[in-house]
């Protein structure tokens, strides 16, 4: 959220410097602009190529075919995109049962390298892509693309086209919600989608496998999308747009069960059709054996730099989610509210992760510790730091609630009235309450938990780079204890608005409220919730630099970007430090 007191803006960069750049200083590295432009026309791949969940040998290759009956789909890797030398070669049979998806587990590579692979089907050939593997050994620099939240109806995605055309990138970091559940049904972009020609496809809700299927093919059409797949290689994890909103174990905020059916045969779809859609790796294709796709986490080492540790925090573990609307009326001052933050938010046992997530993370911390990577960095789908929401009527910037909330005379009113963001977010603030329970700030049991985990792996020092909340974000963290817990920085949404503008409050506004949680909120150095895009962290041996890079519109495609904010951080001793 861009501010006159924080911001540090580096003006704006055309699409046609990033090109320039590209064709600079990297043009080696980075693939032919011909074959970036080719995924968007071509019929039979015109879902465009994408690579991803690499490690020091193999690399996923993806792709997905426009046919009519089962077919044989050949790919071809090589050191160049002139595809003079073939590498690694395959095919892999497809049908409907698949949804005519495409996915090769490229082996045997060798490790930093960078690779260019295609498709063919009889005689159409799909674009170039590039991939990577993971590095072994020194390391100097690292840089990777911090993106989440990309919602078709809000927009194009135009921070995909940017990232695809940041010569600093090395790989994108994917925290969820890639795709979006929602039908036309909901008011929300419904206006925006139908100004520009995005409306989702299906039009309703999606809750079935080929709605699931159907949703990820209209993604995958967009131009940014197509760019970033073909140039970088995905780490991805989800959240919970890509199943529905706010799901745990047993059920959804976004599943009706009397109308949607069973919520274990939707989730099974959804995930399906994700593992479908996606370059990421099959259970049988993992190193630990056993798993399933619904436990999906991986942990990637980039030589002696850095660990980079995804989460899983929907599916496998997740307590159901604590309601203020459902505990409302109990909270009457501030002995009530503390007793419910305490009893009620922070009753124990209210997991996020699973125990086997927890294992592998731990053994990885500690693996990293012993090798003396600098860095561990965790790819975490929802903020960690504590939001709790600023008093805002206090500050004058917000109306006092209570009076109005006190005259409800029934729940459906009470319910109303918290619909209101006015209400609901002065409400919270006079409490002390976190901005919302379905992330972090809902567990505090379980943040804690990680905190320690994290802490007994000797590594208390973490680097977090978040997805969910639309907003930019640079958190300074601790634990219950004040302890430090290392450093976050999160990304606002490619295409999805902040919540303070998507609410209805007005740029002005919108920007006071950024600035009341960067002035009254201890962890919270910086934040911004008025752009779109993405975040770029490069790690180096001992000093990083995260650059906060929004793009001017959603819109349409014709778009510039601007370094909005670039925040230091370091390694002092056993501590990560920002500045």
């Amino acid at each position: 959220m861009t501010t006159p007191r924080t911001a540090a803006r580096s003006g704006q960069v055309s699409r046609r410097a990033l090109l320039a750049g590209i064709a600079g200083g990297a043009a080696l590295m980075a693939l032919p602009l011909s074959a970036l432009a080719a995924a968007a026309v071509n019929p039979v791949f015109r879902h465009g190529v994408a690579s991803g969940d690499p490690d020091a040998s193999s690399v996923v290759l993806w792709t997905r075919v426009t046919a009519a009956a089962s077919v044989d789909v050949a790919w071809e890797l090589s050191d160049s995109p002139a595809f003079a030398k073939i590498l690694k070669s395959g095919s892999v049979r497809t049908d409907a049962a698949r949804d005519f998806t495409v996915k090769a587990l490229a082996t045997g590579l060798p490790a930093g390298g960078t690779f260019f692979y295609r498709f063919r089907m009889g005689k159409a050939r799909s674009p170039i892509g590039r991939a990577r593997t993971l590095p072994t050994g020194h390391l100097e620099t690292l840089g990777i693309a911090l993106a989440s939240c990309s919602n078709f109806p809000f927009g194009f995605f135009n921070a995909y086209d940017a990232i695809a055309k940041d010569p600093a990138i090395d790989f994108v970091l994917h925290t969820g919600d890639y795709i979006y559940e929602y039908g036309g049904e909901t008011d929300w972009g419904k206006d925006v989608a139908r100004r520009i020609g995005r409306e989702h496809a299906p039009a309703h809700e999606i809750v079935t496998l080929s709605d699931y299927r159907i949703r990820h093919a209209q993604y995958k059409t967009d131009a940014g999308s197509l760019a970033m797949h073909a140039q970088h290689t995905l780490l991805a994890c989800w959240d919970d747009h890509e199943s529905a909103n706010n799901p745990w174990t047993g059920g959804a905020q976004n599943h009706q069960p009397d109308t949607e059916g069973d919520w274990a045969t939707r989730r099974a779809a959804s995930i399906r059709a994700y593992y479908e859609w996606m370059p990421v790796r099959e259970p049988e294709w993992l190193e630990v054996k056993g798993r399933s796709r619904a436990q999906f986490w991986r942990g990637y080492s980039f030589g002696d730099l850095a660990l980079v540790h995804t989460l899983e925090t929907r599916h496998t573990a997740r307590a159901q989610q604590v309601e203020y609307t459902d505990h409302a009326r109990e909270i009457v001052d501030d002995a009530s509210a503390e007793k419910f933050k305490r009893d009620v938010l922070g009753a124990p046992n209210r997991p996020l992760i699973a125990p086997e997530l927890e294992a592998d993370l731990s053994a990885a911390l500690a693996k990293s510790v012993k090798q003396g990577q600098p860095w561990r960095v965790i790819g975490c789908p929802m903020v960690i730091g504590r939001l709790i929401v600023p008093d805002f009527v206090k500050l004058g910037i917000l109306p006092d609630p209570m009076p109005r909330l006190a005259a409800a005379k029934s729940a459906e009113e009470l319910g109303k009235l918290a619909a209101d963001p006015g209400v609901s977010f002065a409400w919270r603030g006079r409490w002390g309450l976190p901005d919302y329970t379905d992330a972090w700030g809902g567990y505090p049991w379980a943040r804690e938990r990680f905190y320690d985990l994290s802490r007994n792996a000797g590594a208390g020092d973490l680097v977090f780079l978040s997805g969910d909340s639309h907003s930019f974000w640079t958190n300074d963290l601790a634990d219950a204890q004040g302890r430090p817990a290392g450093i976050e920085f999160g990304t606002a949404g490619i295409s999805s608005p902040g919540d303070f503008i998507s609410s209805g409050f007005d740029a002005d506004m919108s920007r006071r409220l950024d600035v009341a949680y960067a002035e009254h909120i201890p962890e919270v150095v910086w934040t911004d919730n008025m752009h779109q895009g993405y975040v770029r962290v490069e790690f180096g041996r001992r000093t990083g630099t995260a650059s906060f890079v929004a793009v001017s519109t959603v819109l349409s495609r014709d778009y510039t970007t601007s370094v909005i904010r670039k925040d230091a951080f370091r390694r002092d001793g056993d501590r990560v430090r920002l500045g």
